[in-house]
């Protein structure tokens, strides 16, 4: 057998130019796709050069399951304070709760003032330092590569914000509980080859799963004093939609395998058509894998089923 070597390639040699080059192929289904999972996001309504006041962001979008604004600028180069100050611009301007920034060389003092952002401000904004690098091997064709060099740390912010007050500077046991799950939730998400996109864990009772709508989502939801876990398909603003489907019930139901409950007006404007798995206890883990993989069949099937009502 024949086993060759990494070798890098410049970027530079792919991509002339940011903009031209670079914005446009990342901003194709395939590719946003790659970083949709490097993210755990569920990137939409992708669009380019977005006006901030005379300045122009590099690529605008959606997170299609959250329904939140996200920022891309990409800089082709070794991060510098022009740019650092830019996504802080465009983040304000373009209320986005995620920001992206994708560069060839992330300098240590861009590295640092991502991290504190990330810890000193609200768990809603969320800050991603990115650097992208493209491999051969041999004479193959080159492959991208983006490596995650700052994240967010959800601990560090919910553990601060909880501590507004004088409340205790730990999280309380809900949180620390969904945080759990979620973790657990996850990892069994990845063995199972990932049927859906990962998201990241939090502390938070819900998890959702992109169906191709930013009006409707599958929404998982953690209910430990009911001591079950909520699945199902979660619609806002959108009666029409759900009245559709209910002309489809008896198919559905028949496809998915379930009994389900379709509760048009569940509060506001909000619509949902759930199912209620038992078994869920926070002083019981015993179970977890068990049912963790039941609802990450359940979300899956589900995901599949409504897709084709679009």
């Amino acid at each position: 057998m024949n086993i060759g070597k990494l070798r890098e390639v410049d970027i530079r040699n792919l991509w002339k130019n940011e903009e031209r080059d670079f914005s446009v192929w990342l901003a194709k289904e395939e590719n946003i796709e790659y970083l949709n999972d490097i993210l755990g996001l569920n990137l939409t309504d992708i669009r380019r050069e977005e006006h901030v006041g005379s300045f122009e962001c590099d690529i605008f979008a959606k997170d299609e399951t959250s329904n939140t604004n996200v920022i891309i600028e990409n800089q082709l180069e070794a991060s510098n304070h022009d740019h650092l100050g830019k996504i802080i611009t465009y983040a304000s301007g373009l209320n986005a709760n995620v920001v992206v920034w994708i560069v060839k060389k992330a300098r240590e003092e861009h590295r640092s003032a991502i991290e504190w952002l990330n810890n000193n401000t609200n768990d809603d904004i969320n800050f991603f330092l990115i650097e992208l690098h493209a491999y051969c091997i041999g004479d193959s064709d080159p492959a991208p590569m983006f490596e995650v060099i700052e994240k967010p740390n959800e601990f560090i912010k919910n553990n601060k914000y909880s501590s507004i007050n004088g409340l205790e500077k730990s999280l309380n046991r809900a949180r620390t509980e969904c945080l759990q799950f979620w973790t657990q939730f996850n990892e069994i998400l990845e063995s199972k080859g990932k049927p859906f996109n990962i998201r990241k864990a939090s502390p938070h009772h819900w998890y959702n799963v992109a169906i191709g709508s930013s009006k409707s989502h599958i929404a998982i939801e953690l209910v430990n004093s009911d001591k079950l876990i909520r699945i199902g398909l979660y619609m806002k603003d959108d009666y029409t939609f759900f009245d559709k489907l209910v002309d489809y019930k008896e198919n559905i139901e028949k496809e998915l395998e379930l009994k389900l409950d379709w509760d048009r007006e569940c509060s506001g404007l909000v619509s949902r058509i759930k199912y209620s798995l038992t078994g869920l206890d926070y002083d019981d883990h015993s179970n977890y894998d068990e049912l963790i993989n039941k609802t990450i069949d359940i979300a899956a099937k589900m995901q599949m089923v409504f897709k084709k009502y679009l």
